[in-house]
């Protein structure tokens, strides 16, 4: 793992896995997403990442027109560098009205591909393989007939649905976005097979170090939380990179705030976000990311660890700068 003297956090704001019946503060409108971003870079984090949602039902969709009602107004509103995924899943509004569900990501690349390409963002998410997320588990709770046309289609459907990112796939996102486009990507990892991909990419000379890796913990259908899975990721990550990657870990729900603490004290960078954990505390839904920011960013310094600003970050991991968007 490559030495850094400050932590970087990132913001995950609203994500596409949570359904708004899970909580009232979702940023789901794009209002409620610049409010979230933009609080959560006041809060300390240096990176806020997005995904996009129709203001009307708080479906996740990849529209390009979405994202452009927020990006420029989370830019002039702050420094921070933005991240937009790749990975949006594919639940997805018809022209009736209604809801459609694709089978196979990679059905729709090039919707996953649209925004990113169109607003070349200093940094982007890239999934490192396929997961069998049991999404659906996260509806369970609820009763259907309580539930919304397309959260019902979401938990019913995405049982059969596996998160799908080939080699075909990841080949484009890797010329298309790193290679033409100058971004550079947060590999997220949420298996320990996904570091060996992460390397195969890298002997296919389709990407190149340093590398931003993400260490995902605790979702459904990937690898748990607990010391042993965070030193079994750098353990792994060392083993096949070397000194050639910049390590960040996040973690689901309730493990938030423990898991990353313990990759912190490891040397990594964490992130935090209503996308990953709905909670602050025991019983207590989080009110905003900013909440979760404020409250790693007050139990790193504790501990005695800098947080990175926005530009420091930009320097340790090579970003293009914001100067050089489209948005």
């Amino acid at each position: 793992m490559r030495k850094t003297n400050k932590v970087i956090i990132t913001s995950a704001t609203t994500g596409a896995m949570h359904m708004p019946v899970m909580s009232p503060y979702l940023p789901i409108t794009p209002e409620q997403i610049i409010a979230d971003s933009v609080g959560a870079a006041e809060a300390g984090a240096a990176i806020v990442h997005l995904h996009a949602r129709d203001a009307e039902t708080g479906c996740p969709v990849t529209d390009p027109a979405v994202y452009g009602q927020y990006l420029p107004a989370i830019k002039q509103q702050s420094d921070v560098i933005i991240n937009i995924t790749t990975g949006q899943p594919a639940i997805r509004r018809k022209p009736d009205g209604g809801f459609d569900v694709k089978t196979a990501w990679a059905d729709v690349l090039d919707e996953r591909l649209a925004a990113p390409k169109q607003f070349e963002p200093e940094i982007t998410s890239f999934n490192m393989g396929p997961m069998n997320a049991a999404n659906w588990m996260l509806g369970m709770r609820y009763e259907l007939d309580k539930l919304s046309d397309w959260e019902r289609l979401f938990v019913l459907s995405t049982k059969d649905l596996t998160m799908q990112n080939t080699f075909a796939s990841m080949e484009r996102i890797a010329k298309e976005l790193g290679q033409e486009r100058g971004v550079v990507f947060e590999y997220e990892c949420f298996d320990i097979g996904h570091l060996y991909s992460l390397k195969m990419l890298e002997t296919m000379g389709w990407v190149k170090p340093p590398y931003f890796i993400q260490s995902v913990f605790g979702f459904l259908g990937g690898i748990g939380t607990g010391m042993r899975h965070v030193h079994h990721f750098k353990d792994t990550a060392d083993e096949l990179f070397g000194d050639d990657y910049i390590w960040s870990c996040l973690a689901a729900g309730k493990s938030q705030i423990p898991t990353i603490t313990q990759g912190a004290l490891l040397g990594s960078s964490v992130r935090v976000g209503l996308e990953d954990s709905l909670w602050y505390g025991k019983g207590q839904l989080a009110k905003s990311s900013g909440e979760q920011v404020g409250r790693i960013r007050r139990i790193l310094e504790e501990l005695g660890l800098e947080i990175a600003t926005p530009d420091e970050a930009r320097a340790m991991l090579g970003t293009k700068g914001a100067n050089n968007v489209k948005f």
